[in-house]
C-alpha cells in the first residue's frame, strides 16, 4: 500500500537522488514509453508493445520476476492462497493475464483435465506460456489458452467458471479496462463463484506512471464492482502475505 503519488516531479527528483542507479533504467523506460505512445491508439495495443518488448528479452521478468526463484515463489503465493480459499480440482478457472503462467502451470496441474482457461492481450508471452507447459509436462491436461482484445469474454459461456483470477493486471491497467472487466465477469462466473484480482494500492491520490503502473483507492474498486451488480470484499488475509500489491474479491451481488 502506498500513500506516495510516483507520478509527481517531487517524488521523481527525490527517488533519483536516493538511487542514482537506477536513472539510466528509468531514461529508457520514459523513452520506449514515448515511442510507444506515438505507435499505439490505445492502452491495450500499448500494454501488448510493452510485453512484446519485455518478453523478447525475458518472460519471467515481463511478468515481474527478477530470478526463477522469485518468479516460482510468486507462482506458489498465489496457488496456496487459493487453495486455501477452497480451490478444488474440479473447478473451473480463468486466468486473466495468464503471462507465461508463474502460477497456472500450479494451476493446470492441480485441476481436472481442460479446468484451466488462461487469457492474455499479449502472444509473446502465450508462446512462452506454451514452453512452461512443455516444460513441467502438463499438455495431457489440455489448458486453454487464448489471447484476446479486450475483457468482455464474448467466447465464452454463462456461468463458466467457478474461479477466475487476474494477478498483477488492474496494476497495468486505467479504470476505463477495469470497468470494462466488472461489467462482463459477473456473466462468466458460475453462481456462488468468485473472482480474485490484485491491484496496486493507495491511500492518497490515484494515479498512474508512464501508463504502465496504476494506483487505486480500495473504496473506488469497491464502488465500481457495485455499479455492475457485484459484491466485493477486500481481502485482508492475502496483506498478511506482505506482497506488495493487495487483493480484493468480486462475486455476484446481492
Amino acid at each position: 500500500m502506498s500513500e506516495t503519488d510516483r507520478s509527481r516531479l517531487s517524488h521523481k527528483i527525490r527517488y533519483a537522488t536516493r538511487n542514482p542507479r537506477r536513472i539510466p533504467p528509468y531514461a529508457r523506460r520514459l523513452a520506449r514509453d514515448a515511442w510507444l505512445r506515438l505507435k499505439t491508439r490505445d492502452h491495450v495495443s500499448y500494454y501488448r508493445a510493452v510485453m512484446k518488448s519485455d518478453a523478447t528479452k525475458s518472460p519471467e521478468r515481463a511478468v515481474g520476476s527478477k530470478s526463477h526463484d522469485r518468479w516460482l515463489a510468486l507462482g506458489k503465493m498465489q496457488f496456496d492462497y487459493l487453495v486455501g480459499h477452497g480451490l478444488e480440482p474440479r473447478d473451473r478457472m480463468l486466468e486473466i493475464g495468464c503471462g507465461n503462467l508463474r502460477a497456472g502451470w500450479r494451476f493446470i496441474d492441480y485441476l481436472d483435465t481442460g479446468g484451466y482457461y488462461g487469457l492474455d492481450i499479449s502472444p509473446d508471452i502465450l508462446i512462452a506460456a506454451q514452453e512452461t507447459i512443455k516444460e513441467h509436462g502438463l499438455q495431457a491436461k489440455m489448458p486453454h489458452l487464448t489471447p484476446v482484445r479486450d475483457l468482455r469474454f464474448a467466447f465464452l459461456p454463462d456461468g463458466a467458471f467457478t474461479v477466475a483470477h487476474a494477478h498483477s493486471v488492474f496494476s497495468h491497467s486505467p479504470i476505463g479496462v477495469i470497468e470494462e472487466c466488472f461489467s462482463h465477469i459477473g456473466r462468466v462466473l458460475a453462481p456462488g463463484g468468485f473472482f480474485d484480482f490484485t491491484f496496486d494500492r493507495t491511500e492518497g491520490a490515484e494515479h498512474h506512471v508512464l501508463r504502465e503502473d496504476f494506483y487505486y483507492r480500495t473504496e473506488t474498486l469497491i464502488g465500481l464492482a457495485d455499479k455492475h451488480g457485484l459484491a466485493a470484499q477486500f481481502m485482508a488475509d492475502w496483506e498478511e502475505l506482505r506482497h506488495k500489491q493487495s487483493k480484493i474479491r468480486v462475486t455476484h451481488g446481492g
